[in-house]
């Protein structure tokens, strides 16, 4: 930790009770977001606080809850996100808050107990800009219980350090955030123009300022994934164009997000040769060596069977299956949508996994 933190720049030390806003995003959330506003009010921190809900074009019950729970506790308050795009509300969110650390949170996440004092706390010892904790899936059917597992797996979304790490150490990137709003303001708070991956790409300008995001498994978030494989599919859609879309526009990838591009080009390229193949229009040798696009296909699909059946966990056959459909769900639309997003950017793709 001494090491690390020599090479960046370190903040002067909070106060002691140093105010807190929680910022919340909210579109279509009325079955979680009571659970997860509770969970918020409910913590126990010695400075003041306050929660404010940047709602956007709810299609359900989500703006009346919003202000009942407004009329009933004067911390909380409204400001409007008509684009729903989490950007843009998350930032209209800021800049109607007031407190030196800002704390993001999701409408679709439960802060456990203990959190805010010990995310406070955590930036006062380290003087980092940012920090986060683990996200903790968790599932209430079958379907949203097997996504959940995959989220919790590093088979599922990757090595992110956010979804299984056990040691503190500095993050490319930090799951909701704690943040510094000096640093916020210093390096521009989100970038609306993007509509998924905003936090990623806020952290690495955070980072390419000289400033440390840390990741911390003292704070453990449980997070409500999606409940079917549908709107997963949505999600990693999305999720996977805007991440190509950043590389297209960075240039540069760390290379643990390249698997899932790869593996959804060679199914793409068995798919089509196989038509071709059909209709009599691939032959001879180049249908040998489509072979080769076959063989690649079949050792992911054994891969990610063999997986989903022993790795992930269940308790019945049908858990397992479910693993398998969900690995391969997350997998090949998260790298269908980067190789769009690499070859043509992300344009107005827009997550509608939650738009009813």
């Amino acid at each position: 930790m001494t090491d690390q933190a020599e090479q960046h720049r370190v903040l002067d030390q909070l106060p002691p009770g140093v105010g807190v806003s929680y910022v919340m995003p909210v579109l279509n959330e009325a079955g979680h977001l009571e659970r997860a506003v509770a969970a918020i009010l409910s913590q126990e921190y010695e400075g003041e606080s306050e929660l404010v809900l940047a709602l956007g074009a709810s299609t359900d019950s989500t703006d009346a809850i919003a202000a009942g729970l407004a009329a009933a506790d004067p911390r909380i308050r409204i400001v409007g996100n008509p684009a729903n795009d989490i950007p843009k509300g998350v930032n209209a969110a800021i800049r109607a808050s007031r407190h030196p650390v800002v704390i993001r949170v999701d409408a679709h996440a439960e802060l456990p107990e203990g959190y805010t004092a010990t995310a406070v706390e955590t930036l006062r010892r380290t003087g980092c800009a940012n920090l986060g904790g683990v996200m903790l899936a968790r599932g209430e059917t079958p379907v949203q219980r097997a996504i959940a597992r995959a989220y919790n797996s590093p088979f599922g979304l990757g090595g992110g350090v956010y979804h299984h790490g056990e040691d503190e150490v500095a993050a490319d990137s930090a799951y909701l955030g704690v943040f510094r709003r000096e640093v916020l303001e210093e390096v521009g708070l989100f970038d609306e123009g993007l509509r998924r991956a905003e936090d990623w790409e806020l952290n690495h300008r955070i980072r390419q300022a000289g400033y440390r995001v840390l990741f911390t498994p003292r704070l453990k978030v449980t997070y409500w994934p999606r409940g079917s494989l549908a709107a997963l599919r949505r999600q990693m859609y999305a999720t996977g164009v805007w991440r190509g879309h950043l590389v297209r526009r960075q240039r540069s990838t760390p290379w643990r997000y390249l698997p899932p591009p790869a593996v959804a080009l060679v199914v793409a390229v068995s798919a089509v040769c196989l038509v071709l193949q059909g209709v009599g229009v691939l032959r001879g040798d180049a249908a040998r060596l489509a072979g080769i696009a076959y063989l690649g296909t079949a050792g992911y699909a054994l891969g990610v069977s063999a997986v989903g059946l022993t790795r992930l966990g269940g308790d019945s056959a049908i858990d397992r299956l479910l693993n398998v459909a969900v690995l391969a769900t997350m997998h090949l639309s998260w790298g269908a949508g980067f190789l769009r997003g690499v070859l043509l950017g992300a344009e107005s793709t827009v997550d509608r996994s939650r738009v009813r």
